[in-house]
C-alpha cells in the first residue's frame, strides 16, 4: 500500500525572517586630531579632519512562497524559500536579485493527525464482474455486505477477526485475511422472476435493503419495475428474508434516513439499448414503522415538470434534457440519495443531466431541481490533461473548454446547522444504439472564432477529449460556442439551493501525476497511464465522509485511477487536502476484459473502488474507525484503519 500526505503544521522559518531587512550601515566619521601639548607660550595643536561617510550596505531580502498539492517537487506542498540582496532597492526581492545557490524547498511530508492504514482484505477471484460494488455494514454482528452486482447476490464478510495489525507495501497488493461466510441470494429468496443484478444494499439498524433491477415483458433487462428485499439482521445469526417491495425501473440507490424512518430508492429509468423504451426517472419512498417496512412504497415522480405541466417553469435551461423525444420524467435519472441529518429531505442527483433534486420526505414531493451549472476549464485552477496520444502529463487550461460535473455518489452533512451536500464529480454520457450524444472535440463544428478553433485538430491537445453533441451551441447557428466535456475531474460541496462553495479543482490530477508520473489518468483493466485524460480523468465516483475527533474528513474514490483522496470538510468554507492512499501496483502486467483475463491481475492490487462506507469506532470489531472500500474491477473489499496521531 502507498500512502502519502500534507504536512499542515507550520514551518518554523524565523531563523530566516530575521534576515529580510539587514540594511548596511553608515562609515564612520574620522576622530578629531590630538590637540598638540602646550610648550611654553606654544600654540595648540590643529583638529583632524573629519572622515568621509561610507557608502549604505544593500539589504538581503528573503520571498517564501506557498507550494499547492500538487507541485512537481512536492506533490502534497510546502514552502519554497529564496533569498538575495536588494541590488535596486525598491524593496522587492526581483528574479534577477535571487541567489540560486540559498534557495531552499521545505516539503510537507507526513500528515501529523490522521494516520490511514491497510488492515483488512477479501479476495473474491473474481475480475471485471462487478463482484464488489456497494458496501455496507453491520455492528451487531460485525458483518460487511458487499453486492456482487452480476451473480444478483450480496456476499457477507465477517469482519470480527480484524485487529489493528498493519500492512504495508506489497504484502498489500495480495491480502486476503477476511474470510466469507455466506450469501444472500436474492433470486431465491424472493422467488421472483425476471430479477437482474443487484445494485445496491443499504443497513439500518437490524434491518437491510438490497435494489435488485427486473426486465420488463418484452424482454429489455432493466426497464421493469425493480424490487427492493428487506431482510431481518441480528448479531448471532443469519439475515432472515423478510419481504419484498415494488419501486421504480431500475433502482440504483438504496438509502435509510438517519432516524431509520424510512427507504429510499432512486430508480435511475435508463432506456433500453435501441431508446425506444424510456421509463420514467423517479424517487420511491418506502416508510419503516417498528423497524417493519411497508408493503408499498410511495412513487415521487416529475412528470409535473414535462412541457405543459403544472411546475414546467420552475426547470432551468441549464438543465440538461437530450433523450430523444423524452417528456422531463423520462429524461431525468436519479443516481444516488443523500439524506439529511435530520431526516427531512432528501437530495437527489440526477447525473446525466448535470443537476440534484430536493423531495420533502415528509410531504412526499419535488422541493425543487437545481442546475448544478459547468466548470470553466479555461481558468488555470482547473486545467486538465485532454489527451491520451501525448504520452506526457500534459496538465493544461482551455479557454472554451467546460465540464459538466454530472456527480454520481452525494453526500450529506451539518455544518453550523446548515446542509451541505458533497459530491463526487464523474460526468456520464448517454451512448447507447439508438442514440448517443458522445463525440470527440475533433468531430464538432466550432465557430471560427472559438479559442480552441485549431487545438481540437490536435491529437496531443483537444483532438481526443471526449465531449456532448447535445449542448454548446448557445445561439443555435450550428456552430458550437462552448466546448462540454463531461464530469468535474474533481468532487464539490453545494448547499441545498444548489450554491457551489468548494471545488477541488484540478487537485485529483495535478496530486496523481506528481505522484504517479505518467502512470496518472489509468484505466482500470490494465497498467496504461495516461489513457483515460481523454475521457474523464481519474473519475471520482465513490465517496464517504467520517468524522474524527473534532474534524470532518471526505474520502473519495477514484474509479479509474484507484485509490482514495482525504479531504478535511470540516469547515466547507476552508477545505484542505489531506492524503492520497492507494493499493495498487502500477508495475503489474494484467489485462482484464469483462470475465476475460491474461497477466498477473491477482497481483494488481484494488481496482475501481466504486463504494466505501465509513464505520465509527464505536462500531468497529478494532475499535479504530474503518473505511471499507468496495472495488469493482478486482472484485476485491478492502479495510483501512484510521486514527488520529
Amino acid at each position: 500500500m502507498m500512502r502519502f500526505a500534507k504536512d499542515k503544521s507550520t514551518l518554523l522559518v524565523s531563523a530566516l525572517l530575521s534576515t529580510m531587512l539587514l540594511s548596511g550601515c553608515d562609515g564612520d566619521n574620522g576622530q578629531d586630531g590630538v590637540n598638540g601639548l602646550d610648550g611654553t607660550n606654544g600654540v595648540n595643536g590643529t583638529d583632524g579632519t573629519d572622515g568621509t561617510d561610507g557608502t549604505n550596505g544593500l539589504s538581503a531580502l528573503v520571498n517564501i512562497t506557498q507550494l499547492e498539492a500538487g507541485n512537481v517537487q512536492c506533490p502534497f506542498g510546502g514552502q519554497q524559500i529564496e533569498t538575495g540582496l536588494d541590488t535596486n532597492n525598491n524593496n522587492v526581492l526581483d528574479v534577477a536579485e535571487v541567489d540560486a545557490s540559498q534557495t531552499q524547498v521545505i516539503c510537507s511530508a507526513t500528515h501529523g493527525q490522521l494516520s490511514i492504514d491497510l488492515v483488512g482484505r477479501y479476495q473474491s477471484g473474481v475480475y471485471g464482474l462487478s463482484a464488489a460494488e456497494i458496501v455496507d455494514y453491520h455492528a451487531g454482528s460485525q458483518t460487511a455486505f458487499v453486492v456482487n452486482a452480476q451473480s444478483g447476490k450480496v456476499d457477507l464478510l465477517n469482519l470480527s477477526s480484524l485487529t489493528q495489525a498493519v500492512v504495508t507495501g506489497e504484502a498489500g497488493y495480495t491480502l486476503n485475511n477476511i474470510p466469507k461466510i455466506s450469501e444472500l441470494d436474492l433470486n431465491s429468496d424472493t422467488g421472483l422472476a425476471l430479477l437482474g443484478a443487484v445494485n445496491s444494499v443499504s443497513v439500518s439498524g437490524d434491518l437491510l435493503a438490497a435494489a435488485v433491477e427486473r426486465a420488463d415483458a418484452n424482454g429489455n433487462a432493466t426497464q421493469g419495475n425493480g424490487i427492493v428485499a428487506f431482510y431481518r439482521l441480528s448479531a448471532s445469526a443469519l439475515p432472515q428474508y423478510l419481504s419484498s417491495v415494488d419501486v421504480g425501473a431500475l433502482p440504483d440507490n438504496v438509502t435509510f434516513s438517519p432516524d431509520g424512518s424510512v427507504l429510499l430508492v432512486a430508480n435511475e429509468g435508463e432506456p433500453n439499448s435501441d431508446y425506444d423504451v424510456d421509463p420514467e426517472g423517479s424517487v420511491a419512498i418506502i416508510d419503516i414503522t417498528n423497524n417493519t417496512p411497508a408493503s408499498s412504497a410511495t412513487i415521487v415522480g416529475f412528470s409535473d415538470f414535462n412541457v405543459g405541466g403544472t411546475r414546467a417553469a420552475e426547470l432551468s435551461a441549464d438543465i440538461k434534457i437530450n433523450g430523444p423525444g423524452a417528456t422531463v420524467a423520462q429524461d431525468l435519472e436519479p443516481e444516488y440519495i443523500a439524506v439529511s441529518a435530520d431526516s427531512q429531505f432528501a437530495y437527489v442527483s440526477l447525473q446525466e443531466n448535470n443537476a440534484m433534486a430536493v423531495i420533502d420526505i415528509q410531504a412526499k414531493t419535488v422541493t425543487r431541481i437545481n442546475a448544478l451549472g459547468v466548470k470553466d476549464f479555461g481558468l488555470l485552477d482547473n486545467k486538465i490533461d485532454a489527451s491520451d496520444k501525448d504520452d506526457m502529463v500534459n496538465l493544461q487550461s482551455y479557454a472554451g473548454v467546460y465540464g459538466m460535473y454530472q456527480p454520481d455518489t452525494i453526500v450529506s452533512y451539518r455544518w453550523n446547522d446548515t446542509d451541505f451536500i458533497v459530491s463526487a464529480n464523474e460526468g456520464d454520457a448517454r451512448d447507447y444504439d439508438g442514440f448517443s450524444e458522445e463525440a470527440r472535440a475533433e468531430d464538432l463544428a466550432l465557430d471560427t472564432n472559438h479559442p480552441q478553433f485549431a487545438s481540437i485538430q490536435d491529437d496531443t491537445q483537444l483532438a481526443r477529449l471526449k465531449v456532448t453533441t447535445s449542448i454548446g451551441d448557445d445561439n443555435n447557428d450550428g456552430l458550437v460556442d462552448r466546448i462540454m466535456a463531461y464530469g468535474g475531474r474533481s468532487f464539490s460541496i453545494w448547499t441545498a439551493q444548489g450554491q457551489q462553495v468548494f471545488d477541488s479543482g484540478s487537485d485529483f490530477e495535478e496530486i496523481t501525476s506528481a505522484l504517479l508520473g505518467i502512470n496518472f489518468n489509468n484505466n482500470n483493466d490494465e497498467n496504461n497511464g495516461d489513457s483515460r485524460s481523454d475521457d474523464k480523468g481519474p473519475e471520482p465516483e465513490a465517496l464517504a465522509i467520517g468524522q474524527l475527533g473534532e474534524r470532518t474528513y471526505a474520502f473519495i474514490g477514484l474509479e479509474r485511477t484507484s485509490g482514495f483522496m482525504i479531504y478535511d470538510i470540516s469547515n466547507p468554507f476552508a477545505v484542505s487536502f489531506v492524503d492520497y492512499v492507494h493499493n495498487r501496483d502500477f508495475n503489474a502486467d494484467f489485462t482484464i476484459d469483462g470475465g476475460d483475463i491474461e497477466g498477473q491481475a491477482a497481483q494488481a492490487g484494488d481496482l475501481g473502488p466504486e463504494g466505501m462506507k465509513f464505520i465509527t469506532a464505536t462500531n468497529s470489531p478494532t475499535g479504530l474507525p474503518l473505511l471499507m472500500i468496495g472495488n469493482e474491477v478486482s472484485g476485491t473489499t478492502t479495510i483501512y484503519q484510521l486514527s488520529i496521531n
